[in-house]
């Protein structure tokens, strides 16, 4: 049986404290890695999150930054270094929630805070940790993009152009820094089951139109996700790079 094994490796998690954020730090820290926890406003629960993972052990921290700043990016960098060590996997995974709406009555605020979580929270991320992943000649970069990229439907015109943005920033990125040993991939789930839904079952209807029009007929895990960005992380996936992969059961298939 393969198993991935992630030992001396150090990865850090944007969005750490979030539901998907939660489940990928606790499967990385599985998998041997040392994590770096960031979060933006829940301290509390990252708190609850650094000890669990520190009970796996493995080494980890908890370090708060925005994202979208590059002096708060560049100083959760300069957090990490001087706790764990450089970082190997970064997995952007922070997102702005908003309020879906059509393109003529959507806020260009909420255009802009799509641009800032998806766009430049990449180029800040490889800004910060690239350089680094060149000198040592590895590094892996993984980013949660969506499967909703691809669908273009209606009320989702803020969030498509951020991921889409993202997409190109991240595709461009893969072939810049290839030659370092540094892969570059996105992992696009659909709509995903978590824990607050587990623990909360009147948010799961009986009746779920969109399960019926996933090929599997089903909808996808948080742990599904988690799965694919440890591949991703590992050496398994040491040949892949500038790959948009969905995780939504065939929802989404990307032409050839």
């Amino acid at each position: 049986m393969i198993q991935i094994d992630l030992s001396g490796k150090i990865a850090v998690v944007t969005g750490g404290t979030g539901e998907l954020g939660r489940v990928m730090v606790r499967t990385l820290a599985r998998s041997g890695a040392d994590v770096a926890i960031h979060y933006h406003a829940n301290s509390e629960q990252a708190d609850s999150l650094l000890n669990e993972v520190q009970e796996m052990g493995v080494r980890a921290m908890k370090v708060q930054a925005d994202i979208t700043e590059k002096e708060s990016v560049f100083a959760m960098r300069d957090a990490i270094k001087g706790t764990l060590g450089s970082p190997h996997i970064i997995v952007s995974n922070a997102v702005i929630q908003y309020p879906w709406s059509s393109v003529l009555e959507q806020s260009i605020d909420d255009y802009e805070s799509q641009f800032r979580s998806c766009v430049l929270q990449n180029v800040l991320m490889a800004k910060a940790f690239a350089p680094d992943m060149i000198k040592e000649k590895y590094g892996r970069i993984i980013a949660i993009n969506s499967e909703c990229s691809m669908q273009n439907l209606p009320g989702q015109s803020a969030y498509v152009s951020g991921k889409r943005g993202m997409d190109g920033v991240l595709r461009v990125l893969a072939r810049e820094i290839g030659e370092h040993h540094i892969t570059v991939n996105q992992v696009a789930p659909g709509w995903t089951i978590s824990d607050k839904e587990r623990n909360y079952k009147p948010l799961i209807p009986r009746r779920n139109p969109y399960a019926k029009s996933v090929p599997l007929r089903r909808r996808g895990e948080d742990q599904e996700i988690a799965h694919t960005v440890v591949f991703l992380a590992s050496d398994l996936a040491g040949f892949i790079t500038g790959a948009y992969i969905p995780v939504c059961g065939g929802n989404v298939m990307p032409a050839i």
